[in-house]
């Protein structure tokens, strides 16, 4: 790809003087940089003033999918996509949304702060850390942002604003394809243990299962009800410690729109169900129940923020009972979004590592493949978070 867009793509040694040129250093400074970001889809700089530790991170999206070069075209809108997020979630939650300092819709970039003292929680929990507080941090951003921007939370103006600013065509059918279609279709993109080569088979040629997914596809494609990340897998948040106080980040949201509550909490929940099969395939029992545990946490959380914005909600005509009928219809829906996430990092195009490190990780992946076949078809069995944990204990 040729143009403006191509030709403001920034390398290793642009960035210092790009910074300085946006004001976020001074003349005459100098750093260094490097970049850091092992996403599939954008570029990430972190750049370090001289004689500092931490400095500043500059995100690009190139006008392709970085892991695949210019062969595989990508609007970079996404950047920009991400940039506004961000600031919703800033707005509401911004104890675990990273700052952003500048934005640069010209060369679809902007610069936040640097994040290279913390680890990403997946990592974290393949070294055999803890979850610690960052399910609870979790579930307090999901419930304060979707609270806010629902039509419980927001006026009728304000929803409009935000559903004409998150419009994301291209990353939403993306997940369609990779989350709600293809795992549980023939596609060369996919791909499981031979383990499971016959309940894969069976998973896919169930017409039960393939109703769930399209039931889960449509609400995806049609309710509007606040704005999620899209994406909020444990690769997406970034955990680790600041004068002595847990912090946890949520990043990347490059996939957010306007779409359904459950998304974000099943996708959570999901990865959290993986690193307790994990640790069960380890026979680590106590690792594995806190893991499975986090299902409770994170739900309880999410709720909690919820019930906290009840009593200022912008709709006074929605009523008690409506909201606990809300939230069991979100519940449902993030058991169903679990399910599906999990049958991708098993049998679709991008595996947990998690399980991929495993000495051997088809036993452990029949486990996450049975859960989930389990969450999909079965959700009323499945009332509470204790119910869901026992899954892959």
């Amino acid at each position: 790809m040729t143009g403006p867009a191509a030709a403001g793509v920034l390398e290793p040694g642009d960035v210092w003087a790009y910074l300085v040129a946006r004001g976020l250093a001074p003349d005459g400074s100098s750093g260094t940089v490097r970049e850091v970001g092992d996403g599939n889809m954008n570029r990430v700089f972190v750049a370090v003033p001289a004689g500092a530790t931490r400095g500043l991170a500059v995100k690009q999206a190139p006008p392709w999918i970085r892991a695949l070069g210019p062969s595989a075209p990508m609007s970079p809108e996404r950047a920009m996509v991400e940039a506004r997020a961000l600031a919703t979630f800033a707005r509401f939650a911004p104890e675990q949304t990273p700052r952003v300092l500048d934005v640069d819709p010209g060369r679809f970039a902007f610069t936040m702060e640097d994040l290279s003292d913390l680890t990403v929680l997946r990592t974290a929990l393949v070294d055999g850390a803890g979850f610690g507080d960052t399910s609870r941090q979790v579930g307090d951003l999901v419930g304060r942002v979707t609270f806010a921007t629902s039509a419980a939370g927001a006026t009728a103006a304000d929803r409009a604003a935000l559903l004409a600013a998150s419009v994301n065509p291209v990353l939403a059918a993306v997940t369609e394809q990779y989350l709600l279609s293809e795992p549980f279709g023939a596609s060369d993109a996919n791909r499981h243990h031979p383990l499971l080569d016959a309940e894969v088979a069976a998973l896919r040629a169930d017409p039960a299962v393939r109703t769930e997914v399209s039931a889960l596809r449509w609400a995806f494609a049609s309710r509007a009800e606040a704005l999620v990340h899209g994406d909020l897998h444990s690769g997406s948040v970034m955990v680790g410690e600041r004068d002595g106080a847990a912090v946890v980040r949520v990043i990347d949201p490059e996939f957010a729109v306007v779409g359904p509550i459950g998304l974000d909490l099943g996708l959570y929940l999901a990865n959290a169900l993986v690193a307790a099969a994990r640790s069960a395939a380890l026979g680590d029992r106590a690792e594995a129940a806190d893991r499975a545990g986090q299902a409770a946490v994170l739900w309880e959380a999410f709720t909690a923020a919820w019930q906290a914005g009840w009593p200022g909600r912008a709709d006074r005509f929605l009523d008690d009972a409506w909201l606990s009928r809300q939230l069991a219809s979100v519940w449902d829906d993030t058991l169903g979004f679990a399910a599906v996430e999990m049958v991708r990092r098993v049998a679709g195009y991008s595996h947990a590592a998690d399980l991929e490190t495993l000495p051997d990780p088809g036993p452990a992946s029949a486990v996450v493949l049975r859960a989930a076949r389990a969450l999909l078809l079965d959700r009323p069995a499945f009332g509470d978070p204790a119910a869901v944990a026992a899954l892959v204990r």
